[in-house]
C-alpha cells in the first residue's frame, strides 16, 4: 500500500524543514541533513522524522539532492559553489581568531565573536570577517570609536579582515529584534575571545535556542578567557569616572551625527533598525540586510505556496 504523506500544514516537521531550506535558498545555499535538523524549529521533531519528511521532499519532486546537499531549487552548481565557500572559510577562520585576540586588547572590550557568513562556515570571494563585540558598560562607543580609527588609520579603511558592525554592552547582551534571522545569526555566532562573556550572551537570548531547539551552543574548549593586560588595564583605569562618560558620550553624537547626515534619505524607522544607536547597542548595517533577507524569505514560501 502507497504511504498518504501529510501536507506541511499538516505535518509540523515537514513545514519546519521546508523553512529551514527556503530560508538558506537566499543566499543559495543547500545544506547537509544535519544542518536541516539544527535549524528545524519544530521541537518535537526528531533527528530520524526530519530525515525522513527530507527524503519524502526530494521523491515528490518537492526538493532536490546533489551529493550530500539539499535544496529547493534544481540548481546543480550550488554545491560545488558551497564546498569553494566552505574550504575558504577554512583559511580565514585563523585568521579570525588572531584579529579578535587583536580586538580584545582593546581598552573596554569584554568579548569578541564572529558573526555573518563566516559564523556558518561560509565565505564567497567578496564575503568580510565580520565581528560582533561586547564592551563594558557605559564605554562602548568610546570602545568602538577607537576600534573604527584603528581600522580608518592602520588598514585604510580595510572591512576585508576587521569588520566591526555590532556592538553590546555586558547589560544589553539580548537582541532586541526577535526573528527567524536575529535567531540564526544569534545561535551561529563563534566566540573567539572571552569566553564567559559568550556563555552570558547565550543566557541572555535563551529565545533563539527556543527558536533553534536542536542547534546546540558553540562550544567553548580552548577559547580564551576575557583578561586584561597591564596597558589595557591602565588605559581604563585612565578613562574611569567623568573624563571617560564625556568621551562615550561625545564619541556616540559624533557618530550618530555623521550617520543621519550620510544617510538622511532613511526614513527614523528604517534608521533606527539598520543603525541602532543606544548607549548600550551600536549596529551599523546601512544595506539594511535583515529586512532584505527576510522579504526574500517571505517571497521564497509564498513561491511554495507555504
Amino acid at each position: 500500500m502507497t504511504e498518504v504523506l501529510p501536507s506541511a500544514a499538516e505535518c509540523p516537521t515537514k513545514s519546519a524543514v521546508i523553512q529551514a531550506l527556503a530560508y538558506f535558498e537566499v543566499f543559495s545555499y543547500p545544506l547537509t541533513p544535519e544542518e536541516i535538523f539544527a535549524f528545524c524549529a519544530e521541537p518535537r521533531s526528531t533527528r530520524e522524522e526530519v530525515f525522513d519528511r527530507l527524503q519524502s521532499l526530494v521523491e515528490q519532486g518537492s526538493a532536490f539532492q546533489f551529493g550530500g546537499f539539499f535544496q529547493l531549487k534544481k540548481e546543480a552548481s550550488w554545491g560545488g559553489n558551497r564546498r569553494d565557500c566552505n574550504c575558504r572559510a577554512d583559511k580565514f577562520l585563523p585568521i579570525a581568531r588572531r584579529v579578535a585576540r587583536f580586538i580584545g586588547c582593546f581598552p573596554f572590550v569584554r568579548g569578541v565573536f564572529v558573526s555573518g557568513s563566516l559564523s556558518k562556515h561560509c565565505m564567497r570571494p567578496d564575503s568580510d570577517i565580520d565581528f560582533f563585540v561586547v564592551t563594558a558598560p557605559g564605554r562602548l562607543w568610546l570602545a568602538r570609536t577607537l576600534l573604527v580609527l584603528f581600522k580608518k588609520i592602520f588598514l585604510l579603511n580595510s572591512h576585508k579582515y576587521f569588520c566591526v558592525n555590532y556592538f553590546v554592552d555586558t547589560e544589553h547582551l539580548e537582541i532586541e529584534e526577535k526573528n527567524r534571522f536575529t535567531a540564526t545569526e544569534s545561535v551561529t555566532l563563534l566566540p573567539m575571545w572571552g569566553r564567559e562573556i559568550y556563555l552570558d550572551f547565550c543566557r541572555a537570548n535563551v529565545w533563539a535556542w527556543q527558536r533553534y531547539p536542536h542547534f546546540a551552543q558553540r562550544p567553548t574548549v580552548g577559547i580564551p578567557a576575557y583578561s586584561r593586560g597591564f596597558f589595557k588595564k591602565l588605559l581604563e583605569k585612565m578613562l574611569t569616572g567623568k573624563l571617560g562618560d564625556w568621551l562615550d558620550r561625545k564619541a556616540m553624537r559624533l557618530t550618530v551625527s555623521f550617520w543621519k547626515r550620510k544617510f538622511q534619505a532613511m526614513d527614523s524607522e528604517t534608521f533606527d533598525l539598520a543603525l541602532k544607536s543606544r548607549r548600550g547597542v551600536s549596529k551599523h548595517h546601512p544595506l539594511h540586510f535583515q529586512q532584505k533577507v527576510l522579504e526574500r524569505f517571505e517571497e521564497n514560501l509564498r513561491r511554495l505556496g507555504h
